[in-house]
């Protein structure tokens, strides 16, 4: 059975983007997913990469059609500038690695509720009545927001530790354990067939 390393930023608007294509590729052949939730602007700086707001405005420009284009291509409503963006990353990636290590709920759909709280929502989520009802939704404890914070912490700082290891730089980024690697949401369908052995 394959295995996939997940790597993303709860406030990456690409991963956003995938919705839940991920989990219905890994379902539809049996493989299983890890949540790498990891601080993207520490990555872009290990790996090469430019944070947003400090790229040439030609990239800047690209982006935000992209921003305007995918989102209905995808059919998934996004507002390209965000009331709470960018904001502290930090407590939804230790839910998300907590929720995790607990179980009990979708991690799927935490991480898409998380990513859809921001980009589509205008919440903010820093804020733990936001978190706590993102986990609750996908059927996780909400009181998982304010346990293993120590324990979410050093995961989240061995999850970009990892990235860098595995070669992936940026969000979202998927690596098959078979040494594959898929970084974009607009590579899920390369995933997929390549699960499926024609790629």
């Amino acid at each position: 059975m394959a295995h996939i390393d997940y790597y993303f930023s709860t406030l990456s608007p690409f991963a956003y983007l995938a919705g839940t294509r991920l989990e219905e590729i890994a379902a539809h052949h049996g493989a299983s997913v890890t949540y790498k939730p990891l601080d993207i602007i520490a990555l872009f700086a290990r790996t090469g990469g430019t944070p947003p707001a400090e790229r040439h405005p030609a990239r800047q420009a690209y982006r935000a059609q992209e921003l305007d284009r995918l989102p209905r291509k995808l059919g998934l409503p996004l507002n390209p500038q965000p009331a709470h963006w960018p904001t502290n990353p930090a407590p939804s990636s230790y839910a998300v690695i907590a929720a995790q290590g607990a179980g009990g709920g979708d991690m799927g759909a935490l991480v898409h509720g998380i990513l859809r709280a921001c980009w589509a929502e205008e919440r903010d989520i820093a804020e733990d009545a936001v978190v706590r009802d993102c986990l609750e939704r996908a059927g996780f404890d909400p009181g998982l927001a304010d346990s293993g914070l120590l324990s979410g912490a050093e995961t989240y700082s061995a999850n970009l530790e990892d990235a860098v290891e595995a070669g992936a730089f940026g969000s979202p980024f998927y690596v098959v354990d078979d040494g594959q690697k898929f970084w974009g949401q607009d590579r899920l369908d390369d995933l997929d067939a390549h699960l499926a052995g024609r790629l």
